[in-house]
């Protein structure tokens, strides 16, 4: 596979000259044909040179105005790697919804990482190209979850043939499988994605969802029951029995009180 062509756009100068030197020396499969320093460069830019892949930073300076220029180009198809300074509820976001980013400062490994995922991505929307516009989707959805900081409800799984768009309502519980996780949906199917319940506890709703245990995440408008006999238990609504660690129970009932 031919290197994927990318732009960097960043209003700092320093920050677009690092990663440039970064993508160069590090990820091979990454080659820059541009950079700039405005939304108004980019936009030509990107029209002009149609690069496979934006290294956006999303606040330059106001976090809106990276996916304003996203939402002008969506007819252009192009990957997107977020390279930003928003920690915590965002990074939460992004990983809600299967996106690629890098946190400032960047790191080599996070950044060979991101453009390994890339590059399997790229793969797979050359195989099936109407996943560009369940892409878009996905991108949309981050802005709602990242600018208006308020959770979609929604969260993107990558498959063989593209991305999955889910309600997080839809998902009963959370089960750790290794380094991967399985997805149990309220209408009895279930989904095996590639990351760690870890990941999924930091992504889902605190709202909505509980870690009862190591291995699994429960999503609380599904419980019907709490037992502690023999061990301490939570039921939920399909007569799904799971445990509770010990040391979560008394977290976890003032958390079943309080709802």
């Amino acid at each position: 596979m031919h290197p994927l062509t990318a732009i960097i756009v960043d209003d700092e100068d320093l920050a677009r000259e690092n990663l440039q030197m970064l993508l160069q020396e590090y990820c091979p499969e990454i080659n820059v044909i541009g950079k700039a320093g405005t939304v108004d460069t980019a936009r030509k830019m990107i029209r002009e040179l149609k690069p496979r892949v934006v290294f956006l930073d999303i606040r330059m300076p106001s976090g809106s105005e990276g996916f304003d220029l996203l939402e002008e180009l969506r007819e252009e198809k192009f990957f997107v790697v977020f390279v930003t300074a928003f920690k915590d509820y965002a990074v939460r976001a992004f990983n809600a919804n299967a996106i690629h980013y890098v946190l400032k400062p960047v790191d080599i490994e996070d950044l060979r990482m991101a453009v390994g995922k890339l590059v399997e991505a790229a793969k797979t929307f050359e195989a099936y190209p109407e996943n560009y516009t369940q892409y878009a989707s996905t991108l949309k959805t981050l802005k709602e979850d990242i600018i208006h900081n308020k959770p979609s409800g929604k969260i993107t799984i990558s498959h063989a043939k593209g991305i999955k768009l889910v309600k997080d309502d839809d998902i009963r519980y959370v089960e750790a499988d290794g380094n991967c996780s399985m997805l149990h949906f309220t209408d009895g199917s279930r989904y095996l994605d590639t990351r760690t319940l870890g990941v999924y506890e930091e992504m889902l709703n605190p709202a909505k969802f509980y870690r009862i245990h190591k291995s699994h995440i429960i999503n609380m408008n599904e419980l019907v029951e709490y037992i502690s006999e023999d061990g301490y238990y939570a039921v939920l609504k399909g007569g799904v029995k799971l445990p509770v660690a010990r040391n979560r129970v008394p977290d976890f009932t003032q958390r079943m009180k309080n709802m």
